[in-house]
């Protein structure tokens, strides 16, 4: 068989776009070479439905092994007491909360996608909003800050069965004490999706989610670093809510639920090499660098909120205390769209974003969500957040200029190949 030149060459130049431009996708970041390596490995040929020593194949002891060590490395990492592995990503972690804690039609309470919000967290255009019954709560138009007082009222009045904590454009840290007192309150369990923060959690720079949380899921790729991949996780196991009983009658603690909720609830096998890639990423976490790295992550994303803010850019909630931060655009005359778009011509990569009480579609929008840990994980510090938001501001006070776009994307090439990335692989 001959070698797919025309694949290979497209991956080259993928290579070649992440090295040379500033990347500042919120939910993006670099993995290791060893991470990449064992997604590539002969782990891949296997097929292991069902959990280490319980598998619906023979062939499994090896990759048992592996599956294992991803669970106790991710369990040393939160300090919790059960963890599952195998979803393909956060979004399927999510549909097995779901499936295991909910029947169709149950009532959730999340934050609004409009709000920083995330689209399993009961969007009517995902399955979370259409088999389930969603309400939300939002944030505070003076502050940006989430809106507990909403979230409480509209959680008394609805009853929901789950109330899910987390965001995907939110810069503030949770309150997860004070969602819990509520949740016990109405019967409703709290889900914390902290796909985003993870990193900054691990690294013990942000509230614990895990003491009043029932249930935790996340990513593996954005601040934690690893493959594209979800987990979940529970410190403290409980009943499963549903009343799902095993053989002998006795009803399955949430742990066991979840599980079947996973498999064969809605996966099929697990994509061992990948989890032979979320094993590296986690035995990186627990190594002292990692915490060195996430306190960069967040002095990096307060000195590059502070350079938007001295150039009079309106941060939603006025700073971060995080990863990212979101950007309200409307001062500056410029759409969501336009600025992503000009701004890859520049060589600089974020996303278009929806702000709270945004007068756009979600097609255009008002603002951008910008995020830091892929530059953290280049070598760039806090100066070199002055110098990437004066090369953003350039950009977009002149987005009709192509000579100076040009001449600009130049300079993010010379300015990134201060930051080698990958020069093992030539």
């Amino acid at each position: 068989m001959q070698r797919d030149t025309i694949v290979f060459d497209l991956i080259r130049k993928e290579l070649d776009r992440q090295r040379h431009g500033i990347e500042l996708i919120a939910s993006e970041n670099f993995t290791s070479l060893q991470v990449m390596e064992a997604m590539g490995t002969v782990a891949t040929n296997k097929y292991a439905e069902g959990y280490p020593g319980k598998r619906y194949y023979g062939g499994c002891e090896v990759v048992d092994e592996i599956e294992t060590l991803a669970i106790e490395r991710l369990k040393s990492i939160f300090k919790a007491n059960w963890a599952n592995v195998q979803p393909h990503a956060g979004a399927q972690a999510n549909t097995a909360v779901f499936i295991a804690c909910l029947k169709p039609g149950d009532k959730i309470l999340g934050l609004d996608l409009s709000m920083g919000g995330h689209l399993t967290h009961g969007s009517p255009a995902n399955f979370s909003g259409k088999n389930y019954q969603a309400h939300f709560y939002g944030v505070k138009k003076d502050t940006g800050l989430v809106d507990y007082e909403q979230l409480e009222q509209v959680a008394r009045a609805e009853k929901p069965r789950i109330i899910i904590c987390g965001a995907s454009a939110y810069s503030r840290d949770w309150d997860y004490q004070r969602i819990r007192a509520v949740a016990d309150e109405v019967g409703a369990i709290v889900l914390a999706d902290i796909a985003h923060p993870a990193g900054l959690i691990a690294a013990g720079l942000l509230n614990d989610p895990f003491e009043y949380c029932h249930i935790v899921t996340s990513t593996t790729h954005k601040t934690l670093r690893g493959p594209r991949g979800g987990v979940i996780m529970i410190r403290h196991d409980f009943d499963n809510p549903m009343g799902v009983k095993d053989p002998k009658g006795n009803i399955r603690p949430m742990s066991a639920a979840l599980d079947l909720a996973v498999f064969p609830g809605m996966q099929g096998g697990p994509l061992e090499h990948v989890i032979a890639a979320k094993a590296i990423a986690f035995g990186e976490i627990l190594d002292p660098s990692f915490k060195v790295y996430q306190e960069q992550v967040r002095k990096n994303a307060q000195a590059m909120a502070k350079a938007f803010v001295d150039r009079g850019y309106n941060l939603i909630s006025n700073g971060t205390d995080n990863h990212l931060m979101l950007i309200d655009l409307r001062n500056k005359n410029i759409t969501g769209k336009k600025a992503q778009e000009t701004l890859d011509r520049a060589h600089i990569t974020l996303n278009k974003n929806s702000v709270p009480n945004d007068d756009k579609s979600p097609f255009v929008t008002s603002g951008i969500r910008v995020g830091v840990p892929a530059v953290t994980t280049r070598g760039l510090l806090e100066a070199d957040m002055e110098t990437t938001v004066a090369l953003i501001d350039r950009v977009l006070m002149n987005a009709d200029d192509e000579s100076l776009i040009k001449s600009t994307s130049t300079e993010v090439r010379e300015f990134m190949g201060r930051f080698p990335l990958y020069p093992e692989l030539g």
